[in-house]
């Protein structure tokens, strides 16, 4: 039977090729039989729960170690969850610094234009190491109004569960490795709090991630171009990604051809007209 370090590392391969479940599904997709599935990865993984509503009384201790209700981040914009644990040795970081990434490569701010909710599903977690993890990652966004933006929590088993439940996040602990083996995603939620959006994997394209948060806003935030965007580019739940509707950008370019050949239309009959103006005049 294969190891917990190969389990682990499963996982993590899965999680780099954007798979949202790596529990039985994955299993099988590696040709291992379904009884040769350890304990600790059955029933791992993530489901899909959009438009529901996350328990905003929950409360958690934030990166200073004051109580917190998660309520007091949903106010007018969108929000980015993403659920980790801070002493993890490889996938949660690498779901950060991919979140990171696409935050750096979009003009929209944490702080200003959304909010960024980090909470470690590990109980035994302290807002000490909540604090210095949200040190190293401000360091990497740098950018103003961040500090403010971007929130690092820890909690308690009950309220952590609620929470996971709701967002339909699975994760299973090992005693032998004393790790935690779970899928790698982010959410993005409405300021009422409810589920949007889900992306996969370790790395989110900006270009997603912006129009996630869009749509999630009700286009409160954005620009003409973004309208642009997802008119052409709809979400699509099982990739966790948006794809080009072929239908709705041939519409779009019939359109345009239409409107351009009207123009063409128009304005070639005005000189027309202007010619045989002139051609009476001059008689």
């Amino acid at each position: 039977m294969p190891s917990s370090k190969f389990w682990i590392a499963s996982a993590i391969a899965a999680a780099c090729a954007g798979t949202a479940f790596v529990g039985n599904a994955g299993a099988q997709q590696l040709g291992i039989p379904a009884a040769a599935i350890p304990q600790m990865v059955q029933g791992v993984g993530i489901d899909q729960n959009l438009n529901a509503q996350i328990p905003l009384d929950l409360t958690f201790k934030d990166d200073n170690g004051q109580t917190v209700r998660l309520g007091q981040y949903f106010r007018e914009k969108p929000v980015v969850l993403a659920l980790v644990y801070y002493e993890c040795p490889g996938l949660c970081d690498l779901i950060l610094n991919g979140l990171a990434n696409a935050m750096q490569k979009i003009s929209l701010n944490a702080g200003q234009d959304y909010d960024v909710v980090t909470v470690s599903f590990n109980p035994k977690e302290t807002w000490q190491l909540a604090n210095a993890k949200k040190a190293n990652y401000l360091e990497k966004y740098n950018r103003p109004g961040a500090k403010e933006g971007w929130h690092f929590l820890t909690g308690q088993p009950d309220a952590i569960k609620q929470l996971a439940d709701t967002v339909g996040f699975h994760y299973n602990y090992d005693p032998i490795s004393k790790q935690f083996a779970h899928a790698s995603a982010i959410m993005v939620l409405t300021p009422e709090g409810k589920i949007s959006r889900y992306f996969y994997g370790i790395e989110y394209k900006p270009r997603d991630f912006r129009l996630g948060l869009v749509e999630a806003s009700a286009n409160k935030i954005g620009n003409a171009a973004d309208q642009v965007l997802l008119f052409c580019y709809h979400y699509d739940p099982t990739t966790g990604k948006y794809g080009m509707v072929v239908t709705q950008v041939t519409r779009a370019l019939g359109t345009a051809t239409v409107l351009l050949l009207g123009g063409f239309v128009f304005i070639m009959l005005r000189r027309e007209r202007r010619s045989g103006h002139e051609a009476r005049r001059s008689v």
